[in-house]
């Protein structure tokens, strides 16, 4: 049986939609706020309609046994500084978890960007009633887009600098 979730993350960036999109775009700054938890972790980016990202990772919790963690994604839709809509799994010691699809649209404020992340979640394997696996999931990309705050800042803090 599968559970299916949606959730919506929206966040203002002080920054314009052009330099968020870059974040997603430019594999270098990507690297800053897009890891997957763990050691070892190796990356592969091909940001381009059909294009995607494939990342690896070991993570190893608390008395628990080391997971080998397996990100892949497929971009369907890239709409430059408006957004973007792709697709991904997460696998776990290489069984599917979950799959989502993702749509990021990014809105012009008069101070910056307004960021709304939209991603609707397909849960294949998950504990008890999934609601933990769903609050995971939504805790881990609220992470990610703090992330991406943190290098977008750092950013345009050394472009300020030069």
């Amino acid at each position: 049986m599968v559970r299916h979730d949606t959730f919506t993350i929206s966040r203002h960036l002080d920054v314009p939609p052009g330099e968020v999109f870059t974040a997603f775009a430019d594999t270098a700054i990507r690297r800053r706020w897009f890891r997957l938890p763990g050691s070892a972790g190796s990356y592969e980016h091909d940001f381009r309609v059909g294009g995607g990202e494939t990342a690896r990772s070991t993570f190893t919790g608390l008395d628990t046994v080391p997971e080998q963690l397996e990100y892949r994604s497929r971009y369907i839709d890239i709409t430059g500084a408006h957004g973007l809509v792709y697709g991904y799994e997460a696998l776990v010691d290489g069984e599917l978890r979950w799959t989502s699809l993702v749509t990021v649209r990014l809105d012009v404020e008069a101070d910056g960007t307004r960021l709304v992340w939209t991603e609707q979640v397909t849960f294949v394997q998950y504990e008890g009633d999934g609601s933990a696996d769903l609050a995971h999931l939504r805790g881990g990309s609220v992470l990610r887009l703090n992330g991406l705050d943190a290098a977008l800042q750092s950013a345009r803090r050394s472009q300020q600098q030069r």
